[in-house]
Formats: C-alpha cells, sequence, structure tokens
C-alpha cells in the first residue's frame, strides 16, 4: 500500500476522525486493522464481500454513497449467504440516494426488499462510506472508478464513531427532529476526502460528530 495512494487516506482519514488528530495513542494502534486497496489482491471488493459473508447472523447497518454495480453485485451475493432472519438496515446519500430516487430507483428499492435489506435515503453528499458488520467496522473509500480502498476493524472506538454517524444520518432521513444533523460527514478531513459511516445499536457517545 503506497503512502500516498487511497488506503494510507483511508487510514489517516478514520484515524482522524475517531481520534481527533491530537497526536497521542491512535485507536487503530495494535489492534487488528486490515487496509486494502484497488490493485490489491483480493481488493477492496473482494474483501468487502468477505467480511459480509462470515458475518452468518449478524447484522448489518451503514450508510452507502455509491451504488457501483460490481460491490452491489458482490454484496447481493454475500448477503444472499448469510443467515435469511439477519437484518441490514442502509441509509443511501449523494449520488446512491439520487439513483434510488429517480426513474429506476424503485426497481433498486424492490431488488434490495427481496433481499431483506432496509432502505432509507438522505441528500447528503460523501465518498466514503462506512458499515457495521456484526463485531467490525468497514470504511470505504470511493471513487470516480468504484471502490478505492477498504478499512476494515474490530477497535472499539472506531465502531463507536460509526454508530454515532449511522444513527445521525439514520434519523434525518426518517425526518426526526434532531439537534445534530448531519451534513458533509467529512468537513474536518477534507484534505483527505469525504466522509461517510455506521452503526452499533448498543455504542456510546453516538452524539460526538466524526
Amino acid at each position: 500500500m503506497a503512502d500516498d495512494g487511497p488506503g494510507a487516506a483511508l487510514r489517516s482519514l478514520v484515524e482522524r476522525a475517531v481520534d481527533g488528530g491530537d497526536g497521542g495513542d491512535r485507536a487503530t494502534d495494535d489492534r487488528s486493522v486490515a487496509v486494502t486497496e484497488r490493485g490489491d489482491d483480493p481488493g477492496p471488493v473482494g474483501v468487502l464481500s468477505t467480511v459480509v459473508a462470515e458475518t452468518g447472523s449478524s447484522s448489518i447497518v451503514g450508510v452507502v454513497p455509491r451504488l457501483d454495480a460490481t460491490t452491489v453485485r458482490r454484496l447481493r451475493d454475500a448477503v444472499d449467504g448469510g443467515d435469511p432472519d439477519r437484518t441490514v438496515r442502509l441509509v443511501f446519500t449523494g449520488l446512491a440516494a439520487e439513483r434510488l430516487s429517480g426513474r429506476s430507483g424503485a426497481v433498486f428499492r424492490a431488488a434490495l426488499a427481496r433481499r431483506g435489506i432496509e432502505v432509507a435515503v438522505h441528500a447528503a453528499e460523501s465518498s466514503v462510506a462506512v458499515l457495521l458488520v456484526g463485531e467490525r467496522a468497514v470504511v470505504g473509500l470511493f471513487d470516480g472508478d468504484g471502490l478505492a480502498a477498504l478499512l476494515s476493524t474490530d477497535a472499539p472506538e472506531v465502531r463507536t464513531w460509526a454508530a454515532g454517524v449511522y444513527r445521525r444520518y439514520a434519523a434525518a432521513a426518517a425526518g426526526d427532529d434532531v439537534d445534530d444533523q448531519p451534513d458533509d460527514i467529512g468537513d474536518h478531513a477534507a484534505d483527505d476526502t469525504d466522509a461517510a459511516a455506521a452503526d452499533d445499536a448498543d455504542a456510546p457517545n453516538a452524539d460526538e460528530r466524526p
């Protein structure tokens, strides 16, 4: 992984979002953190589908900014291989939200519903997706060609951050009156990219802005 590649940018974004860039110990130090980028074998899409497939009956929640055809196909196959009672809740933002709301939106929604995936939409823009998949937080960086890099970790601090972001987006998509409405979630990490994220129902500190 190149020091200036999308994988390094994604790791830096997550560290700054979670740790605040204060120069102290990082949440991702000495933990099971895996980062892969386009060109690796397996690449980000392959790793993501494996993580999802291995969760079995665990719930999946998250915020997704793109409906990249390859990623969607691999995730569909991975979700189909899990427990049929597994809960999958996704908030689609930005370009993904536009696609779900456009002419073909009904088709996409129906396809997702057939697989038991609960869908909400929010207009916020982002190039980063975040999922909570079982005990792991997964953060994916998108570019014009699709999923460019993926970070996966079981670090509690990253899961907590991801949970807070998902909760705000889910609340805003539902039209709830919350004090901290989501905007562009990467505004303080703009040197690397935008940000977007995911949830764990029992995580604390859900009101912290990433």
